[in-house]
């Protein structure tokens, strides 16, 4: 793993759903078997570029998910690499029996890609925020769920799912403007985080990604200031969770806190509860949406009014700390 850290909460210039459109791009010139599927949703996403320049392999299945996730389906079955996309709403409960019978359950390689993921579905309201999607592929079996933080990150993922070549992988991604975590060019492993800061001083541990990155690292500044000194892991792979640096961090920490823009009842909190449960229990908190339902409204907003924010990842970590 090669990794180069930035972390000084600047806005990226670029969209981070460039890193998607313009690495398939690439992609798709190098190698004749990749394939695209959307939903009525490339020039959100403007992948409108893969449908000019590959149109025998870059198809529009309109707004039916269910019927596209079988296409997709059927298009792994013949052989091809198929990335499928759609919001992370609709691109998980609008087609989930589809891509688990007709892609997981069969062994088909499908690469579904949902966008907006949380609370970044912003103004596109509640009926539109998936707060749960990567919950439902976790509970398919053999599946890749990922939930990248930032434009380097997703480019690297990206490149590495067609390499997967039995059962379907999830990446959930915001469109949009992203905080800049990474440099160009770092390496992500898939199915192994990334360790930020440790010390032989840490009293507790930060498990996060996606978005939580960066507030992560905020509240790892603000904890430093007060002479807490906690250890910051990036587990942009909920499955397969990378369990050895989680029991590490249990073991050398006592006390973990994840922090993530998902449901805390079914996402990656979840994920590492089970494995501490098996394997090393250690007190754990956890910073994401408390089992609520998603609402409309900027992102700043929604990230204040569900608690996705440093302050509120210095407040459980300390909680965190007072139980050990």
């Amino acid at each position: 793993m090669s990794v180069k850290v930035i972390g000084k909460h600047e806005k990226d210039s670029r969209a981070c759903r460039d890193a998607l459109a313009l690495t398939l791009n690439e992609m798709m010139a190098e190698d004749k078997s990749i394939v695209y599927v959307d939903c009525d949703l490339m020039g959100c996403i403007n992948t409108k570029m893969l449908r000019k320049n590959y149109p025998d392999r870059a198809f529009e299945a309109g707004i039916a998910e269910a019927n596209g996730a079988g296409v997709a389906a059927g298009l792994a079955a013949a052989g091809k690499k198929v990335f499928f996309h759609s919001f992370g709403t609709f691109s998980s409960r609008r087609c989930y029996d589809q891509i688990y019978m007709s892609a997981a359950y069969a062994g088909l390689p499908v690469h579904v890609l949902g966008s907006d993921a949380g609370v970044t579905a912003a103004f596109n309201g509640g009926t539109h925020m998936p707060l749960e999607d990567a919950a439902m592929y976790l509970s398919i079996p053999e599946t890749v769920v990922l939930d990248p933080a930032d434009y380097a990150q997703l480019e690297c993922i990206t490149r590495q799912l067609p390499g997967i070549t039995s059962g379907v992988t999830y990446t959930r991604f915001v469109r949009k403007g992203i905080v800049k975590v990474y440099e160009d060019g770092s390496e992500f492993p898939i199915g192994k985080g990334v360790v930020l800061h440790e010390s032989d001083k840490d009293v507790a541990t930060i498990i996060t990604s996606g978005i939580m990155v960066d507030e992560s690292l905020k509240a790892y500044e603000a904890l430093q200031a007060e002479g807490i000194s906690v250890r910051v892991i990036d587990m942009f792979t909920w499955k397969p969770l990378d369990e050895e640096l989680v029991i590490k961090a249990a073991k050398e920490t006592g006390a973990i806190v994840t922090a993530e823009n998902h449901n805390v009842t079914c996402g990656l909190g979840s994920v590492v509860s089970n494995c501490l449960a098996k394997n090393c229990p250690t007190v754990q908190e956890f910073v994401g949406v408390q089992d609520l339902f998603g609402q409309v409204g900027p992102q700043d907003f929604l990230m204040d009014e569900y608690g996705l924010r440093a302050a509120n990842i210095v407040a459980t970590v300390k909680k965190a700390i007072s139980r050990k």
